[in-house]
């Protein structure tokens, strides 16, 4: 079997059809908020149940991998998932692991922001360019460009260093690209990009 699976066309596959496509949509948009509630929230949460930070969002993710298996198990899909996602670990379970990542090994407002802003923007876009036809090359600039622009933004309000959007915003695009199999984007396009930065962080403060 091959790793990689065909473009379809998003609305086709969702379940609840343009509504449903739209309401995936809408919760990649609303992961924007998860870092916001993590570090203006987290703590007072973490506290009231008695455990630290990292254990809550350690929680989440099993919580998550628990559903995602009950809901495999019983070859279910809910509004606004794919058809195929009934027989493989969905988007959504693989968005919370690698959000869950992202919290646990770089808990810094610095790259915990530009990674999930990366994937909360700029996975939909790409996704909407490639429905609407446009072009490779087209959908690779636009997106690099919005991810720059990410990285620049959080350069500005939380003080990473500038010159890693010209390394990371590529990358993140990049690592979008693929479509594996059993590996949804959602994943990948944290993933990888967070490996990247766990590799060159030691070097920061020696570059910035």
């Amino acid at each position: 079997m091959s790793a990689q699976v065909e473009m379809t066309n998003p609305v086709d596959t969702s379940v609840g059809g343009m509504r449903g496509h739209l309401l995936r949509r809408g919760v990649h948009l609303a992961m924007i908020g998860i870092p916001y509630l993590y570090f203006q929230h987290g703590a007072s949460v973490a506290d009231a149940l008695g455990m630290d930070l990292p254990q809550v969002v350690a929680g989440v993710v099993i919580l998550a991998l628990v559903l995602e298996g009950v809901r495999l198990r019983m070859g279910l899909t809910v509004f606004g998932q794919r058809d195929y996602e009934a027989h493989q670990i969905s988007a959504l379970a693989w968005g919370a692991v690698g959000v869950g990542f992202v919290l646990l090994l770089v808990p810094h407002e610095a790259y915990a922001w530009p990674l999930i802003a990366t994937l909360s923007f700029g996975d939909p876009l790409m996704g909407e360019m490639r429905r609407n036809d446009m072009e490779n090359r087209q959908v690779m600039l636009y997106a690099t460009l919005l991810i720059f622009v990410i990285w620049v933004v959080s350069s500005l309000l939380f003080g990473t260093p500038m010159w890693m959007a010209f390394l990371l915003a590529p990358v993140s695009m990049l690592a979008e690209w693929p479509r594996l199999t059993y590996i949804d984007d959602n994943a990948t396009m944290l993933l990888i990009p967070l490996a990247l930065v766990l590799l060159i962080e030691p070097f920061v403060h020696v570059m910035a």
